[in-house]
């Protein structure tokens, strides 16, 4: 019987800490799930490493895919093309699938498979200390969606477990060429505008931020992929969660366009005067990114 789950993982120059991924597959008490590495362009013996697992290990399958190295969402667009199962979750390179987890995930699933509203389940992150990222969610909360958990005061990064069928049918992450980040919460939002996701009040994932991955990265970021950045805060102003937010997304999405200089922001902005009203506050905060961006180069990060 094929399996109900698929952890997948996108791998870029990180061997010295997959293999912690790794294990915490391995100490799972349910292996009804197929982990599948997408290698985005490593040099660093990654996929020597993999196929040595997929030699030794007899509890679950391991699939493996090399590609060119393109960026986070890239890999997550191959992923989305070759899973074949009913869910999927992300566990990224750094990270470990939290004890128990997988069993979690498909008892859980259980009790909402049925409903054709529901598109997946969230549950909870933790670090490797067990500290809770973020807030827990609200007691007896039992759907939410993510934009609408963020709009209610919740905080930090949550495990998403999702619908495959779901996933293939929206849109895949744009790529434009020299560019390697575009926001991942892009499928996500879409999701959100015709589903909701189950609750799962339990850690399934512990957290390990890398100093050099994208979240201590971000300025740097912001630098060097302007256009998926514009692309992302075009599509947030479409579904804004509040009139504050939508305002901090304007002035982003201005930043960005000065950044690609791109003359053509404004007739391609979705909410014009907005734009245009978020003009200055773009310019400031142009400024304050490539101030911010040089300190984290100073740094090291």
């Amino acid at each position: 019987m094929k399996p109900v789950l698929t952890v997948f993982t996108p791998a870029y120059n990180r061997a010295h800490t997959l293999s912690d991924t790794y294990l915490s597959l391995c100490g799972q008490d349910c292996f009804d799930f197929v982990w599948l590495v997408v290698d985005d362009g490593s040099t660093d013996g990654t996929g020597s490493l993999v196929r040595k697992w997929q030699e030794e290990n007899k509890d679950f399958e391991i699939r493996y895919i090399y590609k060119e190295n393109g960026g986070m969402h890239t890999a997550h667009n191959t992923a989305y093309e070759n899973i074949d199962t009913e869910l999927n979750v992300c566990i990224d390179s750094d990270d470990r699938l939290a004890p128990g987890a997988v069993r979690k995930i498909l008892d859980f699933w259980d009790k909402h498979r049925s409903d054709e509203a529901v598109a997946g389940i969230i549950g909870l992150d933790a670090d490797l200390n067990g500290k809770l990222i973020g807030t827990a969610f609200e007691e007896g909360l039992i759907y939410t969606t993510l934009s609408g958990f963020y709009a209610r005061g919740g905080r930090g990064d949550k495990k998403l477990v999702y619908r495959t069928d779901i996933m293939k049918s929206l849109p895949p992450y744009p790529v434009f060429p020299g560019e390697k980040y575009n926001s991942l919460a892009y499928k996500y939002l879409l999701c959100d505008q015709e589903y909701r996701l189950a609750v799962l009040n339990e850690v399934l994932c512990l957290v390990n931020y890398q100093p050099d991955g994208s979240t201590g990265t971000m300025f740097r970021q912001y630098l060097a992929n302007p256009r998926g950045w514009a692309f992302t805060r075009k599509v947030d102003m479409l579904y804004p969660a509040s009139r504050k937010r939508l305002v901090m997304t304007g002035i982003h999405y201005c930043s960005s366009s000065i950044i690609s200089r791109n003359i053509h922001f404004l007739s391609e902005s979705p909410r014009k005067l907005l734009t245009l009203l978020c003009l200055p506050g773009g310019l400031v905060l142009t400024e304050y990114i490539r101030f911010m961006a040089w300190r984290q180069k100073r740094r090291g990060r």
